[in-house]
């Protein structure tokens, strides 16, 4: 089980491109708070990220910034000087990321291609615990060739559209979200307390195995016992090993993933709370609505009837 691509299905992740930026004169834009991650990938000169309580943080051609929180932020030319809020910036410009945003004037030319990933709001995962910034400086060399090339793709598509090009852009942007978190975790000290311990969980071979086994059959009555037989190491060496990497024990992580699956089942399906319990691995109902409430804070029918779409 790629134990990635299972979180990613279940927190909804679709990204597309939402702007490009042209500028060759002053220019800011501010960008609101929204419940999405944002990027920026700076193709060409260089521009400034701003953010309220922190230094303003330069930017040039072939960097790429992830903001996963989509904190309030501003992109601009200069460190500092007035902004334009993005909606005043879009209104009665047609023609979306194909038609750029053009700020004209004498000095060096600034590209910018701006978007955002979708998340479903109800849905998390430690995995997914990131700073709130994450900036991949440009790097030529062969170990980022799949992020290269996928900025490549997708700046080249956006730059000559043609039939079903919001369809590839959109997909180009989902592969650039999973290569953004892989270099970002290969190049993190993986002892900071920052989500990149979950990445060196996946580097784990036995505890990604463990992990992947509790993905892959989440139903299944699996005791700690069972685990280590399965990725063949001690029970105590399992626990250890799975405790420090993952942030919690073996069967509690199963208790949080089984309860990510019945919520959005809860969400999202009409089977019965009783279908649902037993599918993620509860024989009683009533065990299963004892657990989900202690968890979320409220019992599994209530639960559905406040957060159905």
């Amino acid at each position: 089980m790629d134990v990635l691509a299972d979180v990613l299905s279940a927190t909804k992740i679709g990204g597309t491109v939402t702007a490009r930026v042209h500028a060759s004169g002053p220019w800011g834009i501010e960008f609101p708070h929204l419940p999405t991650a944002t990027f920026h990938h700076v193709t060409q000169g260089t521009c400034w990220l701003r953010r309220p309580g922190a230094e303003p943080l330069p930017l040039m051609a072939g960097d790429v910034v992830l903001l996963p929180a989509g904190t309030g932020h501003a992109m601009a030319g200069a460190p500092t000087g007035p902004t334009i809020r993005f909606d005043d910036v879009t209104r009665g410009h047609h023609g979306g990321p194909a038609s750029p945003i053009d700020f004209p004037g004498p000095g060096p030319q600034t590209r910018v291609v701006c978007g955002g990933y979708r998340f479903d709001t109800h849905a998390s995962h430690p995995l997914l615990a990131l700073p709130p910034v994450l900036l991949l400086r440009a790097d030529p060399s062969a170990r980022r060739h799949d992020l290269t090339e996928t900025l490549r793709m997708m700046t080249a598509e956006l730059a000559d559209p043609a039939p079903g090009s919001q369809t590839i852009t959109d997909r180009l942007v989902d592969v650039l979200f999973v290569h953004i978190l892989r270099e970002w975790a290969a190049l993190r000290d993986t002892s900071n307390d920052d989500g990149a311990a979950w990445w060196t969980a996946l580097r784990d071979p036995e505890v990604a195995a463990a992990v992947s086994l509790i993905h892959e059959e989440p139903g299944r009555a699996w005791t700690v016992d069972k685990l280590a037989r399965e990725v063949g190491v001690s029970r105590a060496t399992l626990s250890r090993r799975f405790t420090r990497l993952v942030g919690e024990p073996p069967l509690a992580y199963l208790t949080r993933w089984r309860l990510e699956i019945a919520a959005r089942r809860l969400r999202e399906t009409n089977d019965s709370v009783t279908r649902i319990a037993n599918t993620v691995g509860y024989t009683s109902e009533f065990a299963f609505s004892r657990t989900f409430t202690r968890h979320r804070g409220t019992p599994p029918t209530h639960y559905r009837a406040t957060h159905r779409p």
